[in-house]
């Protein structure tokens, strides 16, 4: 069974950083997409989640401008862990983060994922 489970949520003041994890079991990330989400503070609609970072098997990063040069998605080398170190953190940034992967494989990619509980992150200005 696939299980994604997100840590390192917490409160910091503005300009500080965080990096938040999030551990695979029974599971390697996909090569067809691995992600970062955003549900903004209050509000609880799933779908409301939006992206702040993509990494594919080839490297390839997207980030939103709105966090471009101050987030950064990574993988570990074994496929199990996604990380997003956040930089220069700005109260818009609070909320809650959700890891996610796609539920296909390269080439056979899905474009629906797999998701993570989330977990919450509040800047304070």
């Amino acid at each position: 069974q696939v299980r994604l489970q997100e840590s390192g949520g917490g409160s910091v003041q503005a300009g500080g950083s965080l990096k938040l994890s999030c551990a695979a079991s029974g599971y390697t990330f996909s090569t067809c997409g691995m992600y970062w989400y955003r549900l903004p503070p209050g509000e609880d609609r799933l779908e409301e989640r939006e992206l702040v970072a993509k990494l594919t098997g080839d490297g390839t990063t997207t980030y939103p401008d709105s966090v471009k040069g101050r987030f950064t998605i990574s993988q570990s080398s074994g496929g199990t862990k996604l990380y997003l170190q956040m930089n220069n953190l700005k109260s818009e940034d609070s909320g809650v983060y959700y890891c996610a992967s796609d539920r296909g494989r390269g080439p056979y990619c899905l474009g629906y994922n797999y998701w993570g509980q989330g977990t919450e992150v509040t800047v304070a200005s």
